[in-house]
């Protein structure tokens, strides 16, 4: 049974909650083209400061997930899951639940919508009433919660099972608990109506402010220098920090306060290594953290899916990439982001998981698909791949892997360049094509005879032409090339060479329901297939999905042991938990502990090794078909 008022009333309405705004709104709308007055509309002022509470959470999320410049100022190092981040979907319930309340408040008493704009006693009323009445107040309230058994149980243990505390965490919880926190926000603001100082700006202020420190708390990246403290003793008892709120959540039965760590004090709560942790996190900051085991050095596609990332939307990046019409109105604003990065950027880290002990990161060549087929380019480009190799190297990786155009052979050989150049080089470099090309391998059907194959000379083409003449499988190779044809073709064992035949149109296509996409190819091209044909696919951006009558494979991907921790985002359009194949090679060469190169044209031989080895560490092939 569930307890009265742990779940919200509107939980099953999904996203049709938020028509419950749509009464403000109309009120606010008619209100405003009615008297044209916008100072005493408290419907849209409602509205306003709900938007603005969401803008503050959400940048509070963003900065927290923004890897690059938090790393090391990070408290608790286990990334925020995929359990967590849809526990906390639904973060907003409660900004709905005190706007509704609010608007209650001003229908049951009229004249608290024609307050004045500012009134600077009541911005002196409200600091004082929230420290001699919220911070008591939430103090009472929260150590109950934790106290008392059922409380917990049934209520305040939803806010504590979010392991890692990020902004949304605030909004994580039952009715009951915001109920109260409702009451801890709007006594003060009640009390200085009571006294005759309200005024709208002063209410907004102490709302957001309040908002924003709660989200500090719960940010879980030390931003508060511990050298304020040490100038200014007697703050660490009026402000608390988001090292002192993170031990709350690890610890449970300590630094319940709201904001001042004074009533903890007070109330003998206040865990005795909170100034210690915080200085010891605040000191960290300058240095290096953790160096990672593993390294997936991945690039942007296009503009859009730059949008797919966990700082500017964890939710978002949570699921597999799709582009939505909601995403246009932010292009431009990812576009000239786009520009700033090619100007000024340099490699950054993006995301992280941990694989047992071992930590997994990706770091990202900050450019984009389409560039790396401009001439001018590929120098910058290589630069950076190269950059990020010596740092990985400087550092102490073990395996880094090149994700796919980062290893395109025109670029540089599949990372033969970076090798030559540095024959010495600690880590291990990895294009992750072998392991690649066996999922492609292992996805068609053992009954398949006939296949047809573009991008037939890239360095993944050739292997897997390879690899299926030797199984007896006529390969209809499209290549203009004979030159290149024969030389592969030469490299087939004597008795397989005339599985491999050479063809220069889609027309000839048109009997094999089996095509390995190597190389784009446009709805046009598609047309050759007959119906029933399945598009196996190794091209980066994937091709459209043209023919209905067809079934489209995702590119080439391995799902991740089930033991991984702190995976939270979706890579590109892959599903949960699964990764690109060249991602998963790089993983299997780490945790085999191969200690050689794998750039280069791909051994034939190793294929199914690596295949095996992935399988036995628990990698699972994704059925696409």
């Amino acid at each position: 049974m569930v307890a009265p008022l742990a779940s919200w009333p509107w939980e099953n309405l999904g996203m049709f909650k938020y028509l419950l705004y749509g009464p403000l709104l109309a009120n606010g709308l008619y209100t405003l083209y009615e008297e044209g007055n916008i100072i005493h509309n408290w419907c849209l002022h409602i509205l306003l400061i709900s938007l603005l509470r969401v803008g503050i959470h959400v940048v509070w999320s963003s900065y927290s997930n923004m890897l690059f410049l938090t790393r090391n100022r990070r408290i608790l190092q286990q990334g925020v899951d995929f359990k967590q981040i849809d526990m906390e979907w639904e973060w907003d319930n409660f900004l709905l639940l005190e706007a509704l309340m609010t608007s209650m408040m001003v229908y049951l008493f009229p004249s608290l919508g024609n307050l004045p704009l500012w009134n600077t006693k009541g911005l002196i009323a409200l600091l004082i009433l929230h420290i001699v009445i919220a911070e008591p107040l939430f103090y009472f309230f929260h150590r109950l919660f934790h106290s008392n058994h059922y409380l917990f149980t049934h209520y305040h243990s939803l806010h504590h099972s979010s392991s890692v505390p990020q902004s949304f965490t605030a909004g994580n919880g039952t009715v009951l608990e915001h109920l109260a926190w409702s009451i801890v926000i709007g006594a003060p603001i009640v009390g200085t109506f009571l006294l005759g100082y309200g005024s709208t700006a002063t209410i907004a202020c102490y709302v957001l402010v309040f908002d924003f420190l709660r989200c500090l708390g719960l940010s879980n990246v030390e931003i508060v220098s511990h050298r304020l403290f040490d100038a200014i003793p007697v703050l660490r008892y009026l402000l608390y920090t988001p090292t002192y709120h993170t031990l709350h959540h690890t610890e449970k039965e300590t630094n319940f306060c709201l904001f001042m760590p004074l009533f903890d004090a007070i109330g003998n709560t206040l865990h005795e290594n909170s100034w210690k942790l915080h200085k010891q996190n605040s000191l960290n900051a300058g240095k290096n953290g953790r160096v990672p085991d593993f390294v997936f050095l991945a690039h942007v596609v296009d503009v859009t899916s730059s949008m797919h990332a966990p700082f500017v939307s964890r939710f978002f990046a949570s699921r597999p990439f799709v582009t939505k019409l909601s995403l246009f109105p932010s292009w431009p604003v990812a576009f000239i982001v786009m520009l700033i990065m090619w100007g000024r950027s340099k490699i950054f880290l993006y995301s992280y998981y941990n694989l047992r002990n071992w930590l997994h990161q990706t770091w990202v060549v900050p450019r984009f698909g389409f560039q790396y087929f401009l001439p001018f380019a590929r120098e910058g480009i290589n630069k950076h791949i190269e950059d990020a190799i010596l740092r990985a190297d400087k550092l102490g990786v073990k395996v880094i892997s090149l994700a796919a155009l980062n290893k395109n052979e025109a670029l540089n050989g599949g990372g033969t360049l970076f090798v030559e150049k540095h024959p010495n080089l600690r880590v291990r470099v990895v294009h992750g094509n072998t392991l690649t090309a066996a999922v492609i391998l292992n996805e068609i059907p053992k009954d398949v005879k006939e296949v047809f194959l573009t991008g037939a000379t890239s360095k993944l083409g050739r292997a897997i032409a390879l690899y299926l003449c030797r199984r007896r499988v006529r390969v209809l190779m499209l290549t203009l090339s004979t030159e290149r044809f024969e030389k592969i073709q030469k490299e087939a064992p004597a008795d397989c060479q005339n599985y491999l035949v050479q063809v220069t149109k889609y027309q000839a296509a048109r009997n094999c329901k089996t095509w390995i996409v190597g190389k784009w190819i446009t709805p046009r091209e598609q047309s050759w297939a007959p119906s029933g044909t399945h598009f196996h696919q190794f091209v980066v951006p994937p091709i459209l999905a043209f023919r209905r009558d067809c079934t489209y494979g995702d590119l080439a991907a391995m799902r991740l042991p089930e033991d991984v921790q702190g995976l939270g985002n979706c890579e590109y359009t892959m599903s949960r938990g699964v990764v690109h194949a060249c991602h998963a090679g790089g993983v299997v060469h780490h945790l085999e502990g191969w200690t050689h190169h794998e750039v280069g044209a791909l051994d034939v031989d190793r294929i199914d090794l690596v295949w095996e080895a992935a399988l036995k560490h628990g990698l699972k092939p994704v059925s696409t078909k």
